[in-house]
Parts: C-alpha cells; sequence; structure tokens
C-alpha cells in the first residue's frame, strides 16, 4: 500500500525552508578526541568545498602519540578548513564555527573561536568521566558563560547517532565510531553540499565493509535531516565558487604534489625514479604514494634506517637513475655524512625534508622551520648544495620539478624544504598541461675519447654523467678527495683547495636559474617582509591588507634559499626597514644580515603553529606607522 500525505487541518505543517544566507568565506574546525574520525570528516568537507569550486586552504593537527589516552587533552584532534568564493591564502586565523565532539576538544580549542562564532556541542561526551579526563571541575554548559559569547548549539550527537543505527545490528563501538558523520551531515546542510557525491564517496571508502558504509551514510543523511527540521539557525550559508581559471582541478596536499612531482620530473628527464627512504613523520605519505606509480617506472625502497635510504639513492644515481629520498629533520641528521659523500661524488640527487619540530623528537606532528641552517651548513666541512623551499601544497609539486632539474643540470644534490603544515594541508590546484612543461632530458657520456671523470662543463662546472659499465669510461669514485680530471685520490693541498672553490662555485652558479624575484608591492618603501616556505600565504595577505589601509610596505619571498636571487640585495636597498617573520629563532635573519649587511629584524614564531595573518599585520603597523597621503 502506498503512503499518501495527509491533508485537512490536521495534516502536520512541514518545517519551512530557512533563507540562504551569501557569505564570502568561512572558517570551519572540527576536533575531537584522537579516534572520532576528526580528520577524515575534514578531509570529506574539503572535497566537497573543492568540488563546490570554492578556494581553500586546510590545516589538520592530530597528536603525535599513536593512541593518546582518550578524553584527554593530550589526545585532541582538529580539521581546519578556510574556504571561501574569494582567493584563499591560510586556513584562517580563527574559527568562525567550531564542532567540538567532547570536552577535552572544547577545553583546547575555544580559545580560537572568534566572538560570536558559531559552537557546535556534542553533549553526549560531557559525561562526569570526560569533563573530569578534560580537567573541568564543572560542566562548562550548565552555566551562561558559553552563551554570552558564542552562538552556542547543544546537540547529543552520540544519541542521536545511536538512534540513527538501531535495528542495523552494529556493535555499540562500532556504532560510536560513525558520529562523525553525524556532524559531517550537519554542516553539509549548513552549508548546501552536494549529498550524492558525499554518498558516493562512503560508498567507494568503505566498499571492503558495506555494512560500515550503510551505517555511515546513515548516520549522514541523519544529521543532515536534523539541520532540516531542527530549525538550529535562521538560515543556512552558501560560499559561492570562487573565480578560478578553466581547466581541471584537484584537492592536493603538499605531500601527495612532491610525489607527482617526483613522478613528472623522471618523466621529464627520461630517467627511471629510484625512492629510498624511511618512514619519519611527517614526510611518510610521500614514500607511500609513490609507491603506487611503478608503471611510470618508480621503484619505491624502505630501508631499514634512514642511513639506508640515502644510500640506496646515491647507489641509484650512480647507476644513472634519478635517486631520490624524503624525511625529516631527525632523519636529515642522519644522512649528512652520505649527503657529504653526494657532494664528493657530484651526482644528481634529491632530498625533501618536510620540517616539523625539534629538536630530538620534538613535536613530530607539528610544523617548524627550523632545518634551514641544517640544510645549508649541516654537513662538515666545506660541502654546499643547491636548496629550494615550496611556498604552498600545491608549489611543492613544481619546487621537486625545478629542483630534479637543477640536480640533473649541476650534477649535484638538491635540498627541497617543505614542512608539517603544506605536507598535510591542501589546496586546490590547477593540474597543470604535462606536454607544456619542459623536458631536460639527460645526455649520458658514451664517448671515451679524452674522457675524464671530473672534466666539466665550462658554463655550468658539472662533470659528466657516465652509467657503470659503459665500454671505455671505467673511473673511480668515492669519499676521500678527488683530483680535478682524473678523479684518482688526492693528498695534494692545492688540488683540495681548486675542489672546494669549485665545488662551491658551481653551487653559486645555480644562481642563474633562481629567476625573477617573488614581490608583492612596490620595490621600495617604508617596510619590506622578506619571508621564506609556508609563510607565503600569511604574509602575502597581511601586506595586501596593510597595503590597503595605505601603509608603504611591500615583500619579496625567496624560492632559492641557496643560493640566494642576485636581484635580493638591490632589492632590499630600497626600503627603510626589513622583517624577516620565520617559524624558527631567527636563521634567514641571520644569512641576511651577514650576505648583504642589512639591520634586518627577525619576527620568529615556534609555536608548532603556522603564523596568524592578524600577527603579521600587528607586526607591520608597528613597524610601518607611517601612511601614503
Amino acid at each position: 500500500m502506498e503512503n499518501h500525505p495527509q491533508s485537512g487541518s490536521d495534516a502536520p505543517t512541514p518545517p519551512t525552508p530557512p533563507a540562504m544566507q551569501v557569505i564570502d568565506s568561512v572558517v570551519i574546525r572540527f576536533c575531537g578526541d584522537s579516534g572520532d574520525g576528526m580528520q577524515l570528516t575534514g578531509t570529506e568537507f574539503t572535497r566537497a568545498s573543492a568540488l563546490a569550486l570554492n578556494d581553500l586552504a586546510t590545516l589538520p593537527d592530530y597528536p603525535a602519540e599513536i593512541r593518546a589516552p582518550a578524553g584527554t587533552t593530550a589526545g585532541v584532534s582538529g580539521y581546519q578548513i578556510h574556504f571561501g568564493s574569494r582567493e584563499v591564502y591560510t586556513p584562517g586565523d580563527q574559527p568562525d564555527v567550531l564542532v567540538a565532539m567532547n570536552p577535552a576538544a572544547l577545553k583546547v580549542n575555544l580559545v580560537d573561536l572568534v566572538p560570536g562564532g558559531i559552537l557546535i556541542v556534542n553533549t553526549g561526551a560531557f559525561t562526569p568521566k570526560n569533563l573530569e579526563l578534560a580537567g573541568y571541575k564543572s560542566n562548562p554548559l550548565d552555566d551562561d558563560t558559553l552563551e554570552e559569547r558564542y552562538r552556542v548549539v547543544p546537540i547529543d550527537i552520540s544519541k542521536l547517532t545511536a538512534l540513527a543505527l538501531e535495528g542495523t545490528g552494529l556493535g555499540s563501538k562500532d556504532a560510536g565510531r560513525c558520529k562523525n558523520f553525524w556532524a559531517l551531515g550537519l554542516m553539509f546542510w549548513m552549508y548546501q553540499r552536494d549529498t550524492d557525491r558525499e554518498i558516493k564517496s562512503i560508498q567507494e571508502k568503505f566498499a571492503k565493509k558495506p555494512e560500515l558504509a550503510d551505517a555511515n551514510i546513515r548516520v549522514f543523511k541523519a544529521g543532515y535531516t536534523y539541520g532540516e527540521n531542527a530549525e538550529l539557525f535562521g538560515h543556512t550559508y552558501q560560499v559561492r565558487p570562487a573565480k578560478i581559471e578553466p581547466g581541471l582541478y584537484r584537492n592536493v596536499t603538499g605531500n601527495s604534489a612532491a610525489a607527482l612531482g617526483v613522478v613528472c620530473a623522471g618523466q621529464l628527464a627520461e630517467l627511471p625514479v629510484f625512492f629510498g627512504g624511511y618512514p619519519i613523520t611527517p614526510a611518510s605519505d610521500i614514500l607511500h604514494d609513490l609507491s603506487g606509480y611503478s608503471h611510470y617506472g618508480v621503484t619505491t625502497f624502505q630501508a631499514e634506517d634512514e642511513i639506508a635510504g640515502v644510500g640506496s639513492a646515491i647507489g641509484a644515481s650512480y647507476s644513472g637513475v634519478l635517486g631520490v629520498t624524503a624525511t625529516s629533520g631527525p632523519g636529515v641528521s642522519l644522512k649528512q655524512e652520505a649527503l657529504g659523500l653526494a657532494v664528493m661524488l657530484e651526482l644528481p640527487l634529491l632530498i625533501i625534508n618536510v620540517q616539523r619540530g625539534g629538536p630530538s623528537t620534538g613535536l613530530p606532528t607539528k610544523t617548524e622551520q627550523a632545518d634551514l641552517l641544517q640544510a645549508l651548513y649541516g654537513r662538515h666541512g666545506e660541502c654546499p648544495v643547491p636548496v629550494i623551499a615550496a611556498m604552498t601544497p600545491s608549489d611543492c609539486f613544481f619546487a621537486v620539478i625545478e629542483a630534479v632539474r637543477v640536480a640533473i643540470k649541476y650534477m649535484t644534490p638538491v635540498f627541497v624544504l617543505t614542512d608539517g603544515y603544506l605536507a598535510n594541508g591542501s589546496e586546490p590546484w590547477k593540474v597543470p598541461d604535462l606536454s607544456s612543461l619542459p623536458k631536460f632530458p639527460v645526455k649520458f657520456r658514451t664517448d671515451p675519447n679524452g674522457f675524464q671523470p671530473y672534466g666539466r662543463d665550462p658554463e655550468t662546472l658539472a662533470r659528466e654523467w657516465v652509467r657503470p659499465g659503459t665500454a671505455g669510461l671505467e673511473h673511480r669514485l668515492g669519499g676521500i678527495e678527488k683530483h680535478a680530471l682524473t678523479g684518482n685520490i688526492s693528498y695534494d693541498s692545492e688540488n683540495h683547495h681548486q675542489m672546494v672553490k669549485t665545488r662551491a662555485a658551481k653551487v653559486a652558479g645555480v644562481a642563474r636559474e633562481t629567476g625573477e624575484l617573488i614581490t608583492c608591492g612596490p620595490p621600495e618603501g617604508d617596510l619590506l617582509v622578506v619571508g621564506w616556505g609556508s609563510t607565503y600565504g600569511a604574509i602575502t595577505q597581511a601586506v595586501q591588507t596593510m597595503q590597503k589601509q595605505g601603509h608603504r610596505v611591500s615583500s619579496v619571498h625567496l624560492r632559492w634559499l641557496n643560493p640566494l636571487n642576485p636581484q635580493l640585495g638591490s632589492y632590499l636597498k630600497g626600503f627603510k626597514r626589513v622583517l624577516v617573520p620565520e617559524m624558527n629563532n631567527g636563521q634567514l635573519v641571520r644569512i641576511l644580515r651577514a650576505e648583504y649587511l642589512v639591520d634586518a629584524e627577525g619576527f620568529n614564531k615556534i609555536q608548532g603553529k603556522p603564523f596568524k595573518v592578524a600577527e603579521l599585520t600587528q607586526a607591520i603597523a608597528e613597524r610601518c606607522p607611517g601612511k601614503q597621503k
């Protein structure tokens, strides 16, 4: 028998669809226990926002422990997304919406919520035990303190999740794990996201466990329906598509972009790729991603330790393959002696350092820029290498390709510096037309006539690359100093002096590859803000904001850290003051002061978190008070 809607005066009145408010951008943070699936929730909402053609930036934040004590502040995991209809440079300073799944998440994250922001709280988790674990003496939801500052939306998500799964036969533990999809469904309703796409995504994600797919879909729909019917807000929100160039886009993290850059670089160089590495947070995903590209000539080797990882990559380069390794600061420390060998051998090698908080084990899941001096000077002896730093998650792709091109052209190891913020953060990326990327195929030496192992190209000073076993081109390589032409072992003092100077001159010559300076604003003014790496977005947005207010401030962002761009020295002279924001205790500022004798001032943040735009705008205002008339 078909069910028909009731008619007449006794029929229930359907809920009135809420009005829709159009907003330019919004920052949402999902937070909960590390077992609450906040990273998955954030990733799924990010995917939906990317498909809605919003520009976006994300900031995952999770504990280093595999499983911190449940319910404690140490175990809180969060995922922040900033999406908008205009260009988005950062994941946002403060969330406009905070979804807190338990008391610990509320305690850790509430301080960041903007005054008047929306606070969605899972009241079902505010049990006496959880309140005690989070350090609350009383339930913060029981007084008016929160409601005085925020728009509090208390919902028993745990209970509503259990109700949605009644009759499915799913155990209480597995049912409880679905509550993140209830919160996701509510946010999909709130921001009018496409549910059909998400349902297909859930089915694909849990294809091997259809019972979990069905459960998550039911809970997701329940959260969405609750938003439709509960009249929580007077309106929903719409963030219209950003104005973007036509093309094929995908959402990409820095680690994924770096892995794709390695694959593409191998194709452009027409070389097989060998990756030798050891898992380490936050670089491990590069190894994981590359393991899926064997059909593109990529071989991955998970070594027993960091030293074996880089040693295998050097061996691959010696054999005529593109050798690659990736790690974080602690791994770079272990690799340094072998990297000195690679400099001595003058072989192309790509080293990706995804920086994290240190020293020692430090803050494995938090971000930092403290490995710059390590990359520049970490090896013993005079041992220079080129260093390039990626600016955004998608720029990791292009930085890797540029590094490989230079490594092959100049026959040298090259560092690519990223960090945890770039590695795990994501943004929409217009997939480039690969046919438009310039190729740099390798030309191996095959002619034995007049061959000298350390004979050099007069322009680049690079020695020629010879595959082992090439007839008539037998030669020896090793870590003891080499004769300037023959490559034989040499202890001659003048020869050593010559080789040290030659290797330094070769790296200095990479300056011709650094291109135009990346600037924002005129080449003269009251203040120049100099940045590198992942500070690009926050600096650019802060400088643009202050420029609109009439301040005579500009910025320059350094992509190459060694050698420095030849245009930089003259550019610095156009400003009265120089400010250098870094997520370290002042490393680039030391280099600028030493190289250019400029009175540069450091602005340092060492909190495991990226700069906020507000922090930088305040710093600029304090140092650049004058405005244009």
